[in-house]
């Protein structure tokens, strides 16, 4: 009898350990929902920080292609006497240098001084739009996280208050949704002020080295004016 017994024990043991347990796996989508409303703050937030990050990158990256030979061709059509399609080649050619140049050309015949006053007066305008919209990145970047850690906040709050209402009959259930929606809030906020705060600093950068690009070609076409006076 005892051995019967064992043997079934054995066989049901045995049948347990074959049937294979379901892992349970929390999807991206999943957690995000549990995050509460908060979340939909930061998925418009991260959404806001992509879309200027995709913008500016564009427009920097193409104020920052400029081609050698402009200057030069530029060059000799001004020592040619041909001003007028010096100018036209400038507006053909759309990028803040060409801008500058243009803006100087335009000025041509009057003292060097006024020139160089409304070229830098344009550089400040070029700059002013390329960095346009990079505040907005600054203040995702640093509002991000405080809006995670205002979702830490509310779900412990939630969390505190399950565990209150259910007095002496405390279960795990009732506090895992407060917990959640706090850990949650916290991935999620550091995640997009992360991200935001990486793409203003590389597009700051980027605008710094457009801006250097600009005052060299400035010297350049200043220098440039002062060459038919002093070959004559």
């Amino acid at each position: 009898m005892f051995t019967l017994l064992q043997a079934d024990t054995l066989a049901t043991a045995a049948a347990a350990e074959a049937v294979p347990q379901q892992e349970l796996t929390l999807s991206l989508i999943d957690m995000c929902t549990k995050g509460g409303w908060l979340m939909i703050v930061l998925l418009l937030l991260s959404v806001i920080a992509i879309y200027l990050f995709a913008k500016k990158f564009w427009m920097i990256r193409r104020a920052a292609n400029v081609d050698k030979k402009f200057l030069q061709e530029v060059r000799d059509l001004i020592h040619e006497g041909k001003i007028k399609a010096a100018t036209k080649r400038c507006e053909e050619y759309d990028s803040p240098v060409a801008r500058l140049v243009e803006k100087g050309i335009e000025r041509i015949g009057r003292p060097l001084s006024d020139i160089q006053t409304a070229v830098e007066n344009t550089a400040n305008v070029e700059v002013q739009r390329l960095e346009k919209g990079l505040p907005y990145l600054a203040m995702i970047s640093g509002g991000a996280p405080m809006i995670g850690f205002l979702g830490t906040v509310t779900g412990m709050i939630k969390a505190f208050f399950n565990m209150a209402q259910a007095g002496n009959n405390i279960d795990i259930a009732l506090l895992s949704s407060g917990i959640y929606q706090a850990m949650v809030t916290t991935v999620g906020g550091l995640a997009v002020g992360i991200i935001a705060y990486f793409a203003y600093n590389y597009l700051t950068a980027k605008v710094s080295d457009v801006v250097f690009q600009m005052e060299n070609s400035t010297i350049e076409f200043m220098d440039m004016l002062n060459e038919p006076a002093e070959n004559k």
